[in-house]
């Protein structure tokens, strides 16, 4: 099937269908869906989730002290948000059961940028997901169970359909009333139509923003009178009112209410009793108009601690669930959010040099976070990422400690993604003559918007030192890495032969052995074995060697233990990996003739170099950035 095909069967599909009310009352005995209350049908298009397990992940179990999380498919793109997600499936589900939060509003709070307009879109959209049925005709798309009364019907209507009397509110709208009238109180000249809710068609899905403060009355939420039908009908006639408002539209649906407490007081009041009672009043003198729907809000921080301040508006904070949307605050998570950004440009295809998406959510993880205190902050955003630092920093404290000092408003503040993604798009344009992003550019770049933004003194001087203090010293190292396994052709056998080399003499030395080697014969005594373990251990400065020895030697035990007598990879023991590549690259003056881009003195330190670019290359790196950060690594090595 075609795309112009795809297209014209999911229009159809979404198209109103007419059947009678009793057709509509049989359909509700089989599918609880066709009676079901907005957060029902929100919970239904949510779905069930995916429950991981977090303590057979060790970064996860770190994070999420060994609990059970549901992940929810219907947010897999919203990272870092698993908290927040999980309140908001509360509140829905708390509302299906229908308990308080069925007549509260659901309120987002949080900083500029957070996501919580993300999230009101996806709520908006998983909102289509499911019908509603209606009143034909009807200007509020009205439940035809607003026709039978809860006392005189409830009883019947759940013993021949299957509908508990919850579901009826004994709420008719105005219009409704009249048309019973009209029909002499027959039911069955009621028709009932399946309409599909739709954000763009403002079915049952709407948004209210709002307006002037001198100019904005109650009409936005309530609707007001039609003046061009008033030749027709009187005044209070529900024929001549427009039930234009937010509140009309979004009947058995969502209501989105952005930047809400920026809206004055009196136009909040229809809120209060359409949450509170299920109706509202019109502008006109006639009877209530029914409310049954989902109230999503969402502002910043400011504008919800001028309102709460505000004694007069008690009534209105007792029916406010809060949700608190704060930054993402673990780094790996925002990289996926400046990945999925990049996705949906034409960035996907531009390179982008290892590290570079790292050590912006680095920056701005540090620009939210806490300062700790007896501790680094850097240390904090990597235990924050679910990094166990107890070999590598022992003044680090664990995620929950952490979390304990910095209070409930961490992640409130700080640089938002918005910033992030300005940035990025700098970085990726900073060169003229190649679209691509690399960390030294972003330094740059970040450095020049910070001065730019004009913030208070004391954070702008934070902010730099994060980017001279954190970032570029570790990057020096990382990259210098990089530099120097391209530049070791054989870097990990290297590494491995050290390591297997270390751990049988260690192991020899414990024993108080004299160690054979198998492929010279030489004969090697324990002095001669201390000599060499001290060749590997002094670059990298230990201090105990004695205690290192049988700590790497019961490490490599077991792990024999579990991998059919071989040794483990020489990388998977940080301190020893740290220790062997101090050896390797102790001594780097070889390296610099054919890391630099200058002329080469002969042919084979050219080969040396095109080869090395050759391994930058493969690495992820563009032949312009190979030379980029060489020089940079380079210069800084010297200045260091």
């Amino acid at each position: 099937m075609g795309i112009l095909d795809n297209v014209r069967e999911q229009y159809l599909k979404g198209r109103e269908e007419e059947m009678s009310l009793e057709a509509y009352l049989d359909l509700c005995r089989q599918d609880p869906l066709a009676y079901a209350t907005p957060a029902e049908r929100m919970l239904a298009a949510i779905g069930e989730p995916e429950l991981i397990d977090t303590r057979k992940d060790p970064r996860l179990s770190r994070i999420f002290s060994n609990r059970l999380i549901p992940r929810y498919p219907a947010f897999e793109e919203f990272y870092g948000l698993e908290d927040v997600i999980a309140q908001i499936v509360a509140f829905f589900k708390h509302a299906a059961q229908g308990l308080e939060e069925r007549k509260q509003v659901l309120y987002l709070l949080g900083p500029v940028g957070g996501g919580k307009s993300s999230i009101a879109e996806r709520l908006k959209k998983l909102m289509e997901a499911a019908p509603i049925y209606a009143l034909k005709g009807s200007p509020i798309n009205e439940s035809p169970l607003g026709l039978f009364d809860p006392l005189r019907d409830g009883e019947q209507l759940e013993k021949e359909y299957g509908i508990p009397a919850r579901y009826l509110t004994g709420l008719s709208s105005p219009w409704a009333i009249k048309r019973l009238d009209e029909y002499e109180g027959d039911l069955t000249k009621f028709s009932v139509v399946r309409i599909q809710p739709s954000v763009l068609k403002q079915i049952a899905v709407t948004k209210t923003e709002p307006g002037d403060e001198n100019n904005q009355d109650i009409s936005t939420l309530v609707g007001k009178v039609d003046i061009r039908k008033l030749e027709a009908y009187a005044q209070d006639d529900p024929d001549a009112y427009s039930y234009s408002g937010g509140l009309c539209l979004a009947n058995q649906g969502l209501l989105e209410f952005v930047e809400m407490f920026k809206a004055p007081i009196k136009m909040l009041h229809p809120l209060l009793t359409a949450t509170q009672e299920g109706n509202y009043k019109g502008t006109e003198g006639f009877s209530a108009i029914p409310f049954q729907g989902v109230i999503l809000a969402h502002s910043n921080e400011s504008e919800w601690l001028t309102f709460r301040n505000d004694k007069h508006n008690e009534a209105f904070l007792d029916r406010v669930y809060i949700v608190k949307v704060p930054y993402c605050l673990q780094v790996s998570e925002e990289v996926k959010i400046y990945e999925k950004l990049m996705r949906h440009s034409s960035l996907s295809k531009a390179p982008c040099a290892p590290g570079t998406l790292e050590m912006l959510a680095q920056f701005t993880v540090l620009s939210r976070l806490k300062e700790p205190e007896n501790s680094s902050i850097y240390s904090k955003m990597r235990v924050y990422d679910g990094e166990s630092l107890k070999d590598t920093d022992p003044a680090a404290k664990s995620f929950q400690e952490y979390r304990d000092y910095a209070g409930i408003d961490e992640g409130m503040t700080g640089m938002s993604t918005r910033f992030a993604f300005k940035v990025l798009s700098a970085v990726f344009n900073y060169d003229n003559a190649e679209i691509a992003a690399n960390p030294v550019h972003l330094m740059y770049v970040l450095e020049q918007r910070i001065l730019r933004e004009q913030l208070p003194e004391d954070t702008q001087r934070v902010y730099l030192e994060f980017i001279k203090g954190w970032l570029a010293v570790r990057y020096a190292e990382y990259v210098g890495k990089e530099i120097q396994t391209a530049y070791l052709e054989s870097y990990s056998e290297y590494g491995q032969n050290i390591f297997d080399r270390y751990v049988t003499f260690a192991d020899y030395w414990i024993q108080d052995e004299d160690y054979r080697d198998p492929e010279t014969g030489a004969i090697f005594d324990r002095g001669t074995l201390n000599s060499e373990l001290e060749k590997i251990e002094k670059p990298a400065g230990i201090a105990n060697p004695k205690d290192f020895r049988n700590e790497i030697v019961n490490f490599v035990l077991r792990a024999r233990a579990q991998n059919e007598g071989r040794n483990p990879s020489w990388t998977s023991y940080e301190k020893l990996r740290e220790v062997i590549e101090k050896k390797m690259f102790s001594s780097t003056e070889e390296l610099l003739p054919v890391i630099s881009f200058n002329a080469k003195a002969s042919v084979e330190d050219k080969q040396k170099h095109e080869n090395f670019v050759t391994r930058m290359v493969e690495k992820g790196y563009t032949p312009k950035q190979v030379r980029l950060l060489s020089e940079w690594y380079l210069r800084v090595r010297k200045s260091g």
